[in-house]
């Protein structure tokens, strides 16, 4: 144990000067690794189909590879998951990441290749120790466990070679023998897929562990941790874990749960650092400890792209390259990665608050948002809305929905909020008028169609009972892993879902 501990300690070393060379050469390291990963694919299908071998410039693989979508990789990825292989990597493709991004009922099976695993995810994940030890060199995270709320897998139904699941399940079955002494549970128990037993048996099986780092999205660890603290009669889990000083959280945004967590977790030495983990790639990491912004993260064998959100349903859409983007401005994530993903829009929006290094914020996605109206109200706007609302009203939220309510019975069109409280406002009049006031202050198109009621009327609020959206996941077959509820929809489907579960 010791003796790992020593070689993590010196990786760790020698990871920061890596990082610190993409951070010198950003625009240089990305060149280096399209090319790459062109000649890596030049004698593949897709390679052939668009003549890789000839294709030495960023212009001209912009010029001659199309822009994709899941749908127009789809007649590829089948065949992959089929066993045919050298369509779009040269590499054996064994392994999909089942796509939860939305709730849709379409499930989307994302190539993962064994470069993927170690050169991106695997990498990812010694670069959340390297970063956050180097900026906590008294840090004890090595003496104790690391918890990992992952996923499940299956056996894909098409052919007994591959498998399919969440990528953080993937990514714990084809962990290292080693990294067993360092994580709890065990993979018995972490790749589960029946959530509600397995929340039961995880805090039975870490409760008594010297816990020190938890990994995973806020809304499914919060279960987990109220769930010990309702074994251990305690009302603090710093009195269960008192080792325990960080939490590599990623998924949805981590604003709303925070109260919840210092709420639960005492310690002053707490930290929590955000990540930007999906199932195409690992992009992001909170490297700073006075910052919630991430690092853009360079040299993981993804090249990327950006599209400026207002050309993002055009034909042929304007598309940047790293040192075009400017501050503050939301783009749709391009990438092209060493699975496979050639130009592939993953349906994320972020926007950058750094040019040098490049650090990035998550605003949202090109599919959830209200844009009904011509409001063109975001997901970020509507966390930082929130976020106010509850803290003007001392009230806390569990999850959150929101939907347009349009023109009828002579009634103005207004947003309906569907909110789960575990914490309601004293008033939910005034607590809808605090969020309209910071959506206003957030985004100039609502303020607009606010405008003496006009158009939109005051944001109608629907509280509804504890568990609702739990309820709606499993009646949808999306308990645990990555799977979470779209925060804003520009149609009516899933808030008239959840009204009929109410």
């Amino acid at each position: 144990m010791a003796f790992v501990t020593s070689v993590i300690s010196w990786f760790t070393r020698q990871r920061i000067h890596q990082i610190e060379l993409f951070l010198k050469y950003p625009q240089d390291v990305q060149r280096e690794w399209l090319i790459k990963l062109l000649n890596a694919a030049e004698n593949t299908e897709y390679g052939r189909l668009y003549d890789f071998k000839t294709i030495r410039s960023v212009e001209e693989f912009q010029q001659r590879v199309p822009l994709n979508s899941y749908d127009t990789l789809k007649p590829y990825i089948d065949r992959l998951r089929m066993g045919e292989q050298q369509l779009l990597w040269p590499s054996d493709i064994k392994w999909f990441a089942k796509s939860s991004g939305t709730t849709a009922s379409k499930s989307k099976f994302i190539p993962v290749s064994p470069e993927s695993l170690e050169e991106c995810h695997y990498k990812a994940g010694k670069d959340l120790f390297s970063l956050y030890l180097n900026n906590h060199p008294d840090s004890a995270l090595l003496d104790g466990r690391s918890l990992g709320m992952g996923g499940s897998h299956y056996i894909c139904e098409m052919n007994s070679d591959a498998y399919y699941g969440d990528v953080s399940a993937i990514l714990i079955q084809n962990l290292p023998f080693w990294a067993e002494f360092f994580r709890v549970p065990n993979l018995d128990i972490a790749l589960m897929d029946k959530w509600e037993e397995k929340i039961e048996k995880m805090a039975h099986a870490t409760i008594e562990k010297n816990v020190t780092n938890i990994a995973g999205v806020p809304s499914w660890t919060l279960l987990l941790l109220k769930r010990i603290l309702e074994i251990s009669g305690q009302k603090d889990i710093s009195e269960v874990w008192p080792n325990l000083e960080v939490f590599f959280h990623g998924g949805v945004s981590f604003t709303p749960y925070r109260k919840q967590f210092k709420d639960l977790i005492s310690s002053p030495k707490m930290t929590y650092i955000e990540t930007y983990n999906a199932s195409e790639g690992f992009f992001g990491i909170q490297d700073t400890i006075s910052g919630d912004d991430m690092l853009l993260m360079l040299d993981y064998g993804i090249f990327y792209e950006f599209i400026p959100l207002e050309y993002i349903h055009e034909e042929q859409p304007k598309v940047l390259t790293l040192d075009q983007v400017e501050l503050n401005k939301n783009y749709a994530i391009v990438i092209t990665t060493n699975a496979g993903l050639w130009r592939y829009v993953i349906g994320d929006t972020v926007c950058f608050t750094n040019l040098s290094p490049y650090r990035i914020k998550i605003s949202g996605r090109t599919k959830t948002f209200i844009n009904a109206f011509g409001e063109e109200l975001i997901e970020d706007n509507a966390i930082k809305a929130l976020t106010i609302a509850c803290e003007k009203t001392n009230a806390e939220i569990v999850d959150f929905t929101a939907a347009p309510v349009y023109l009828e019975d002579g009634k103005h069109a207004r947003h309906q909020w569907l909110i789960e409280f575990s914490k309601p406002p004293l008033d939910l009049q005034y607590f809808s008028e605090v969020l309209d006031n910071a959506l206003k202050s957030q985004n100039s198109d609502y303020e607009a169609k606010r405008y003496h009621d006009l158009m939109l009327t005051l944001p109608e609020i629907i509280s509804v009972p504890e568990k609702t959206f739990y309820n709606w996941l499993k009646q949808n077959g999306k308990l645990g892993g990555q799977h979470k509820v779209p925060r804003l929809s520009n149609d009516r489907k899933i808030a008239d879902e959840i009204l009929q579960i109410v």
